[in-house]
């Protein structure tokens, strides 16, 4: 609360005459001349935050509701916001915990429009790629709703081609070589450089332009694995286009996320924070593991900053970015950018004062951040091993008796071989040591049908 006796003069009657005239608004919105005319002169930049379930709440729908948007919504509804959740099936991780659950299929224009016109949010925060992403700017535009961090990041951030595109030919970033491809025979033209343009060659990376979790992604050593690798594309992309992107293979040392938040400064200007690098392995292109902070040299950070926020500064808005980064040596090349959590940050949630989902939260809502860290951890998948539902987790104690760990269970109400239901979470002295303790902590958690 702002005690206008000590603002003093001008500023006690200008605040005074602000609280008379201002209306109330989502996340504290000034409206109209006047109110910004006394808000300049004070140079306060405040948000004001309602009560759930009344008529000034803050309301944010997320669309798309697992692991990530589960944290995302228990972070919100700690600064008092009424959250919706959206997935495309029923009791999804978030809709767990939200106050209001929807299921709809969110890349159905029509029904995305008459859900956001329905639930009328203030802030509508994407947390898949498989959304109606012009049925959003047109929303958007038509000041209906705000989109986190803005529909047009949203879009080019839906599949692999916008991004890439905008971060190796607009903004000139170092990239791997890669092309675009519409067939099986358009790929293999693309590898050996039979279309006339140059080869990418072996070995070299296959991905659905569109997809989640490294699904669909494979490694191509050979002649030999361009059928599976095309199959499999197909098999693993959110929709039936039928395109890739093929990159020349990076032998990099190692690959970052470079986790880097855009929110509003005291000044109400937005200011860019970055958090310690995470390093992560992947297998099959999906995360398994991810350590905080990650060694590198000065200069290669000073790199991945910059990157990072070249391509943050473009795609704008507010929220939290994970930028995924090559290394080698002091040579640092941009690999993908989410525009939200990313999973390897999940690591975040033992390592730093405020974790990915804590600062995407607070930037949203135009509130301060705080990227520092407050100890070296590491996090470990936990896979489901299986095809069933209603899974039953084994060895749960046995698990948090490590030293320094945590867990978090998912909840899905279903599990696949290579689904992740949960994740184990160290803290220690250093990172080879959370590490070390990490992964035993998730090998104690045994997923099982009743």
């Amino acid at each position: 609360m702002i005690d206008a006796r000590r603002l003093g003069g001008e500023g006690a009657q200008n605040f005074m005459m602000l609280r008379s005239v201002r209306m109330p608004g989502p996340l504290g919105a000034v409206r109209g001349v006047r109110d910004a005319h006394f808000f300049l002169d004070l140079k306060l930049a405040m948000t004001t935050l309602g009560t759930p379930f009344t008529p000034h709440a803050t309301k944010v729908m997320l669309l798309g509701s697992g692991e990530l948007g589960k944290e995302v919504l228990i972070a919100l509804q700690r600064l008092g916001v009424e959250t919706i959740a959206v997935d495309r099936y029923d009791h999804a991780p978030g809709q767990q915990v939200a106050h209001h659950a929807r299921t709809i299929t969110m890349s159905d224009p029509a029904q995305l429009k008459a859900l956001i016109e329905a639930e009328k949010p203030d802030l509508v925060v994407p947390e898949i790629e498989a959304i109606a992403t012009p049925m959003l700017e047109e929303l958007e535009a038509a000041g209906v709703v705000t989109v986190i961090p803005t529909a047009r990041a949203t879009r080019l951030t839906m599949d692999r081609e916008g991004i890439r595109r905008l971060a190796a030919e607009t903004l000139g970033l170092p990239t791997s070589p890669y092309r675009f491809c519409d067939s099986q025979e358009e790929l293999q033209a693309a590898i050996d450089g039979s279309d006339g343009q140059p080869a990418i060659g072996y070995p070299c990376v296959v991905k659905p332009v569109m997809s989640s979790s490294g699904k669909g992604q494979s490694k191509i050593d050979g002649p030999a694995d361009v059928q599976q690798a095309w199959d499999y594309a197909m098999a693993g992309g959110r929709v039936a286009k039928g395109r890739v992107i093929v990159e020349g293979f990076i032998d990099f040392d190692y690959e970052i996320t470079q986790l880097t938040v855009r929110a509003k400064g005291a000044d109400g200007q937005i200011q860019t924070h970055f958090c310690d690098p995470v390093g992560h392995i992947q297998q099959a292109g999906d995360y398994v593991e991810s350590w905080q902070p990650h060694p590198m040299s000065a200069t290669a950070q000073a790199k991945s900053q910059q990157i990072a926020q070249a391509v943050t500064d473009n795609l704008g808005g507010l929220g939290l970015f994970g930028v995924e980064l090559f290394v080698k040596g002091e040579q640092v090349w941009f690999s993908e950018v989410s525009p939200r959590p990313h999973d390897t940050g999940l690591v975040t949630l033992t390592t730093q004062w405020q974790s990915e989902f804590e600062l995407h939260a607070r930037a949203i809502l135009g509130l301060p951040v705080d990227t520092s860290l407050r100890n070296p951890g590491a996090s470990a998948v936990i896979y489901g091993g299986q095809d069933a539902e209603g899974l039953v987790f084994d060895g749960v104690d046995e698990a948090l008796a490590l030293p320094g760990t945590d867990l978090r269970l998912f909840g899905k109400p279903e599990s696949f071989v290579k689904r992740r239901m949960g994740v184990a979470l160290a803290r220690a002295a250093d990172v080879e040591q959370a590490r070390v303790t990490a992964k035993l902590a998730a090998s104690k958690v045994q997923p099982r049908k009743p």
